[in-house]
């Protein structure tokens, strides 16, 4: 069996080196950590992940905790959480909790931490009192929009500002008969409240009184489900000329649906999304939308794990990410 000292031998360095390039520490230069890498290959090393895990109490992995694998903003905010975690040495498990308080739970009970050595947990079914019971052995960083335990580092998405931004970009460009897609007030603080009060907001400060009829409320954030309720209202009032769609999966529903009502994006009914997905950009014409800045969260996130995972005392993070306007072809 090939040893990470026959591993040395091989590349020409020492144990420790060896050692230091296999755990991802920013210790080595680019040049002997290709060297290393190399030998790892011709020798076919093999780490024994038991035993490291019996020597530090480690496991090398950060767990994942998302409402739903087929939601585009949650792959591509895992896809880049992938990326960062492997260049530090770690490798990311990715968990399923069905937006529900018992999937959330279930993910965050002793025997699934244990396989962990920190969590990112998007909360959707657990409210604050159920977090505030919780006690964890790893470090726990929650994403998501709901209020929570102050005593949690939580990662917040401007939701209210973002949909501000959103709307104001449609008075800008001269839309007045404004519409929001999947819209709400669900009495208490969630990604639907914010950006419905950030629509309000934006036209109230431009002088302008909200429709009473003006929010769409959708069964599914779901773009089949927003194009049916689209063209059905556009079809008995073509006096709307501007939607802000809440996600980007509604948005995609909502052009379609214009289109089905005989109208077009941008000329007749303007369209702003909410999350940036790749597939926005790709329509014809390419969406508007605000982006929740994954860059921004990974980095943020992964510094607060890494420190938490090394013992580091610090007082709570409450980080709220930025939310800029990325405009595009579906607005004027």
């Amino acid at each position: 069996m090939t040893t990470m000292s026959d591993v040395a031998a091989a590349a020409g360095v020492s144990v420790m080196t060896v050692s230091n390039v296999l755990n991802g520490r920013p210790k080595v230069g680019p040049e002997t950590r290709v060297r290393v890498l190399e030998a790892v290959e011709r020798l076919g090393y093999e780490v024994n992940l038991t035993a490291k895990r019996l020597r530090s109490g480690r496991t090398g992995a950060i767990g994942l905790i998302v409402p739903r694998f087929d939601h585009p903003y949650f792959g591509e905010l895992a896809a880049k959480l992938a990326v960062a975690l492997t260049a530090v040495g770690r490798h990311l498990a990715v968990e399923q909790s069905n937006a529900s308080a018992e999937g959330e739970l279930a993910a965050l009970s002793h025997a699934r931490l244990a396989t962990y050595d920190a969590v990112l947990l998007s909360v959707v079914g657990l409210h604050y009192d159920d977090v505030d019971r919780l006690r964890s052995a790893v470090p726990v960083v929650l994403l998501g929009e709901q209020d929570m335990p102050p005593r949690y580092d939580h990662i917040q998405l401007d939701n209210e500002g973002g949909a501000h931004r959103a709307t104001a970009h449609l008075l800008e460009r001269g839309a007045r008969n404004l519409l929001i897609a999947a819209g709400g007030d669900e009495g208490f603080p969630s990604m639907t409240t914010a950006r419905t009060a950030g629509w309000r907001r934006a036209q109230l400060e431009a002088g302008l009184e909200p429709r009473p009829d003006g929010v769409i409320e959708l069964a599914a954030y779901e773009a089949a489900v927003a194009r049916e309720a689209v063209r059905a209202r556009l079809e008995v009032d073509p006096s709307v000329d501007g939607i802000f769609a809440i996600t980007d999966q509604v948005a995609f529903g909502v052009m379609a649906g214009v289109r089905d009502a005989g109208l077009r994006v941008p000329q007749d009914v303007q369209v702003v999304g909410f999350d940036n997905l790749a597939l926005g950009e790709q329509l014809a014409p390419a969406l508007t939308t605000i982006d929740p800045t994954h860059d921004w969260v990974v980095e943020h996130a992964m510094d607060l794990l890494e420190r938490r995972i090394a013992g580091e005392e610090f007082p709570p993070q409450h980080l709220v990410s930025p939310a800029p306007l990325v405009i595009r072809g579906s607005t004027r």
